[in-house]
């Protein structure tokens, strides 16, 4: 038991120590996030596309 209470007390200390971001970085670092989300699934979409085409094309032969 004394473990468990020395162990959450490390965490709150730990806690402390944190920085956190800004409001204005959270925001920052979501559309950042959504932004790239948005480009990886296009260029991955683009990509299904081309592959998804040219298997028609070859199998239509």
């Amino acid at each position: 038991m004394n473990k468990t209470k020395e162990y959450i007390k490390e965490v709150i200390a730990e806690a402390k120590n944190v920085t956190w971001p800004t409001q204005r970085q959270t925001i920052n670092f979501t559309i950042a996030v959504l932004v790239v989300s948005f480009l990886v699934a296009y260029y991955l979409g683009f990509l299904d596309f081309i592959f998804g085409e040219s298997l028609k094309s070859l199998l239509a032969r």
